[in-house]
């Protein structure tokens, strides 16, 4: 790819002013794929660095608050509703992030990114115990990132 290239359009922020307000919701979902003793550690709470599942909220929430400081073309939206739910499996986590908002655009780029962001800190909180003897994470991986549902005006 020639990144010397300039796009003669560029790039804009899509024209929303003339959409009416409504309300908004999506829902997206990802997981990490982690070792049986990292499982363990995070339901006993003996991860070193704290609460595994509470940073992850925490970090999503956030994520899902700062989405348009991160994706550029992305419209700042007044958020009405955050939800993180945890599914702890036998050989991972999986992440739900449920977004509502009232407003010209939906919120399926908030919800991503909050899922995305909970498992990037999932991975943080826990790479001590998932690194191999080389430093590297033979184990570890993040799946299935999508969005679930996006609706609109119910």
């Amino acid at each position: 790819m020639d990144l010397t290239h300039v796009d003669e359009k560029g790039v804009k922020m899509v024209e929303i002013s003339g959409k009416m307000d409504v309300r908004r919701r999506a829902r997206a979902r990802g997981r990490i794929r982690l070792k049986e003793e990292t499982i363990m550690k995070i339901k006993e709470g003996k991860v070193e660095k704290g609460s595994v599942l509470t940073t992850a909220q925490i970090a999503a929430t956030l994520a899902v608050k700062k989405t348009p400081d991160i994706i550029p073309m992305c419209h700042p939206l007044q958020i009405t509703g955050v939800d993180i739910d945890f599914e702890v499996l036998d050989d991972g986590i999986e992440v739900t992030v449920n977004v509502q908002t009232v407003g010209k655009t939906g919120v399926e780029m908030e919800a991503i990114t909050g899922v995305s962001v909970a498992l990037l800190t999932i991975w943080d909180m826990v790479k001590a115990i998932e690194k191999d003897d080389k430093g590297q994470y033979p184990v570890t991986e993040i799946t299935d990132i999508r969005v679930v549902e996006k609706i609109k005006g119910e």
